[in-house]
């Protein structure tokens, strides 16, 4: 049967309340949401479809609803288990997965009453669909640092992809992949663009084209579990998804596209010292464009989020941006609304660029930007952020040929040399009035501004917690006493 997303979700809610006074916690009840979903929409697959089974038949689906009790806790506890020993693609879904659900009754209760009593596969086969949001956020509020961020908004992945154009034949990395929304959005795009595809264009789409690295486990299984439940990749095949620090080492391949959100903030080891990159520094986003530079071949082309900081930074920042405008071709930036991201406070830009060889003079020319934050307001309950809120963009972008853009209230054109002649190099650039600024009479609703107090508060507090951190250090370094320069 199916069921109205926002009734579904309430009722996971209510379950998850019954299961927390047993001690689990919002991420560990996710977690075990997600091996059941997961072994539900496998089932849903296999009826509905045919062909060959996800999961082996002895622990699917089926296998659990003929058990109750203790032989049914048992045996849930078995399937994770011996799903997460190999290096496979379930290895990767099931691996380090144990039971936490400890009573049997409301183990029993998830599966046969929740799980089992609805069609999954029609409601979203993005596993990061309606019914996680509210437990996603609420695990992001518990604690968790990070969480959340990992998930883009659909509609900006859109948008993305849409102005990309991904091909048959590239071969497409995204270093900090989390649930693999930009896969996702890529494998669907080059479907509908391409129905017509040779056989190794489409066993390339289904083995290879797709790979990525993820740091945490509940984002890495998550994005397994699309690949598989979208045809990508056989549940035996080696995982296309490394669970590794995506930083560690210099890339050992490259590729024709990166899409990617990585994760924003500074390490909290010490920096990473690749022979590679252009500049030492702790912070992850200065670090993850260098390592996107160096995944992309020749003429190969990025998409990234990147907060404001990076366009502004002092030090390495701007080392960074000198070398990135020589070496790549850096052609388009679109600066995005608040309020459309999990994390509070967060001010985010997607940088579009393209390697080039080497050359005596830089490869950049000029720089188109988008304003999309100005005089825009999107909450993610009251007034989420819709695909058409980005038609502009994608008409102004003009993806295939550029060199038709023409330059509108919201889409400015930079030179390189105007660039270059910008304090430190800063690409924080904007030109539109804020209106809240000098006309009281039409303020975004209370609800808006409430919001975007918050988030302004929660940006401030990020950054006293980035500062403290970096005195904690000196102090750790000057054996214990920290004295003023």
């Amino acid at each position: 049967m199916t069921a109205d997303p926002r009734a579904l979700v309430q009722r996971l809610w209510d379950f998850c309340d019954v299961l927390r006074d047993d001690g689990l916690s919002y991420g560990e009840y996710l977690e075990q949401l997600t091996y059941l979903l997961f072994l539900k929409m496998a089932d849903e697959q296999f009826e509905q479809l045919g062909g060959e089974r996800v999961v082996p038949a002895g622990f699917g689906w089926p296998s659990l609803l003929r058990r109750s009790g203790v032989e049914l806790e048992q045996h849930y506890s078995t399937i994770l288990e011996e799903l997460g020993a190999g290096d496979d693609m379930l290895g990767v879904v099931f691996r380090k997965a144990r039971n936490r659900v400890q009573d049997p009754a409301k183990l029993e209760r998830l599966i046969k009453e929740f799980v089992d009593r609805h069609e999954w596969l029609s409601l979203d086969a993005d596993l990061k669909g309606d019914a996680y949001e509210g437990l996603i956020e609420k695990t992001a509020q518990e604690g968790a640092r990070g969480a959340g961020q990992y998930f883009t908004p659909r509609a900006l992945i859109s948008a993305i992809v849409d102005v990309m154009l991904p091909g048959p034949d590239d071969r497409i990395c995204d270093p900090a992949c989390g649930t693999g929304g930009f896969f996702l959005g890529a494998y669907q795009s080059i479907l509908q663009r391409f129905p017509h595809l040779e056989p190794h264009q489409t066993a390339h789409l289904r083995s290879g084209a797709f790979t990525g690295w993820e740091i945490a486990d509940l984002p890495a299984r998550l994005c397994a579990m699309n690949l598989l439940l979208h045809g990508i990749e056989s549940p035996e095949s080696d995982s296309p998804i490394h669970v590794d620090d995506a930083l560690r080492d210099s890339p050992s391949a490259r590729f024709d596209m990166v899409l990617t959100n990585p994760p924003f903030g500074r390490s909290s080891s010490d920096s990473y010292e690749r022979d590679d990159f252009w500049a030492t520094t702790r912070n992850k986003q200065l670090n993850f464009v260098q390592h996107i530079a160096g995944l992309l071949r020749i003429d190969g082309t990025a998409a990234v989020v990147v907060p404001d900081n990076v366009l502004f930074e002092a030090g390495a920042g701007e080392t960074i941006r000198r070398r990135l405008l020589a070496d790549c071709e850096v052609h388009t930036l679109l600066r995005l609304p608040t309020g459309i991201f999990y994390a509070q406070g967060v001010k985010a830009n997607v940088l579009f660029f393209r390697r080039r060889p080497g050359a005596e003079h830089p490869w950049t020319r000029e720089l188109w930007v988008y304003d999309l934050r100005t005089n825009k307001h999107f909450t993610r309950k009251q007034n989420p952020l819709r695909r058409s809120d980005l038609d502009d963009f994608v008409a102004c972008y003009r993806p295939g040929e550029p060199h038709r853009r023409e330059p509108s209230e919201r889409f400015k054109r930079f030179t390189y040399d105007e660039l270059l002649a910008r304090d430190k190099v800063s690409l924080d650039i904007f030109w539109l009035r804020d209106d809240s600024l000098t006309d009281t009479d039409n303020l975004p609703p209370p609800a808006v501004l409430a919001a975007e107090i918050a988030e302004d508060l929660q940006a401030a507090l990020q950054e006293i917690q980035i500062l403290a951190e970096s005195l904690a250090t000196t102090e750790t370094a000057a054996g214990g006493e920290y004295t003023r320069d």
